[in-house]
């Protein structure tokens, strides 16, 4: 790497409160209260695929607007989607607009829009939109499908080798105990490990869900812990280059796109910087806007970071001297996720019998410990 990348990158300041009180331009006149809740993503993917197929068939926003939320389930989205329409109604941007529920529309959004808004294009920013989004949940779905089986194999591992080595060990003991036989090693560290987790069960079972709790915290102050983790977690065997990959990807795609929608560089670049929840790659694209701010180009402080790699690199000091930029990132995330997806099926097929192995193994360990000296006992019972 060729320089130390900065930590504890401030991020932008957050929108307006998500919920106006006023009416639509500000006018006074009261609102019913918008309710807050999660909002699925797929569900504002939805409302970007409609509300730019109206668009494009020359419906005024505010018409279309009216038209999504009148269609829209009662729930948080639908007060949202009634708060859109009583601001542009009354003379404010779609794109400032949404920048008051910033959980739901977030900066990369709203920015996407401002372009659109601005260029008179905004039906071709809300399709590319879509199409970002839609890639990215492909992804999500992919990676959290995967998940499932390797999920099930450990969970039910556990719960087995938990409850044999609690209900049903001891009940080897006394057999062991009544014949007053010399246990094997393998067979005395199996006992006494029973003994230690019926005795000390919370400590055995809590410690875990304790720690995890305590990771979960800390990541979410952030700071040096969540850098020192996320920087970790790229370092791992197999997970690393799946997460690298996977970050170049996300990069690429979103700093192609605004680009592509005629988003300026500088502020392309914090919008990449405060939409990414990886603090490693969070701090190289405050170091390469904090480059770039200085008159530089793109791609040799991209080279600086150690997160991009030469033939990343090599694209955009193309795209720049080309001035396609854009097509060369959109190209790159392209290229990336395709790896990303082989990686990603090529790691769990290995995790997947690695994770049986595992559990045979310690079935094994198991099944071998309580034989020995039961192969003992029934010798005894043959000589008498």
């Amino acid at each position: 790497m060729a320089k130390k990348i900065r930590r504890n990158t401030p991020r932008a300041e957050s929108g307006a409160p998500a919920a106006p009180a006023t009416g639509a331009g500000g006018s006074g006149r009261p609102t019913r209260p918008i309710r807050t809740g999660r909002v699925k993503a797929q569900l504002v993917s939805d409302f970007t695929i409609q509300l730019a197929t109206l668009s494009e068939a020359g419906i005024p926003v505010v018409k279309a607007l009216t038209i999504l939320e009148g269609q829209t389930k009662p729930g948080p989205f639908k007060d949202v989607l009634r708060s859109l329409v009583e601001d542009v109604s009354g003379g404010t941007p779609l794109s400032e607009a949404m920048g008051k529920f910033d959980t739901i529309f977030d900066q990369f959004y709203s920015s996407m829009v401002r372009a659109g808004e601005a260029g008179g294009v905004l039906d071709r920013i809300l399709n590319r939109l879509a199409t970002f989004r839609e890639r990215a949940a492909e992804i999500r779905s992919r990676v959290k499908g995967a998940m499932i089986y390797p999920s099930v194999i450990v969970v039910v591992a556990l719960s087995v080798v938990s409850a044999v080595i609690v209900f049903v060990i001891p009940k080897f003991e006394e057999i062991f105990t009544s014949f007053g036989i010399t246990l094997p090693g393998v067979t005395q560290l199996l006992l006494d490990l029973s003994a230690f987790m019926i005795k000390w069960w919370y400590l055995v079972f809590g410690t875990p869900l304790l720690l995890l709790f305590l990771h979960g915290v800390l990541m979410r102050r952030g700071g040096d812990y969540r850098y020192r983790m996320h920087s970790l977690l790229l370092k791992l065997p197999g997970l690393g280059a799946v997460v690298s990959r996977s970050l170049v990807a996300t990069f690429a795609r979103t700093f192609g796109t605004l680009i592509e929608a005629g988003v300026p560089h500088l502020d392309a670049l914090g919008i990449v910087r405060d939409a990414t929840q990886n603090e490693v790659l969070m701090a190289g694209v405050e170091d390469i806007r904090r480059t770039v701010r200085e008159g530089e180009g793109i791609a040799r402080p991209m080279g600086d970071t150690g997160l991009f790699d030469d033939l990343v690199v090599n694209m955009v000091d193309v795209g720049e001297e080309t001035g396609e930029l854009d097509r060369m990132l959109l190209k790159v995330a392209d290229a990336y996720e395709v790896q990303l997806e082989r990686r990603i099926d090529a790691m769990f097929k290995l995790l997947e019998p690695a994770l049986l192995l595992v559990m045979a193994g310690f079935v094994g360990f198991i099944v071998v410990a309580l034989f020995m000296p039961l192969m003992e006992i029934m010798g005894q019972l043959g000589s008498v």
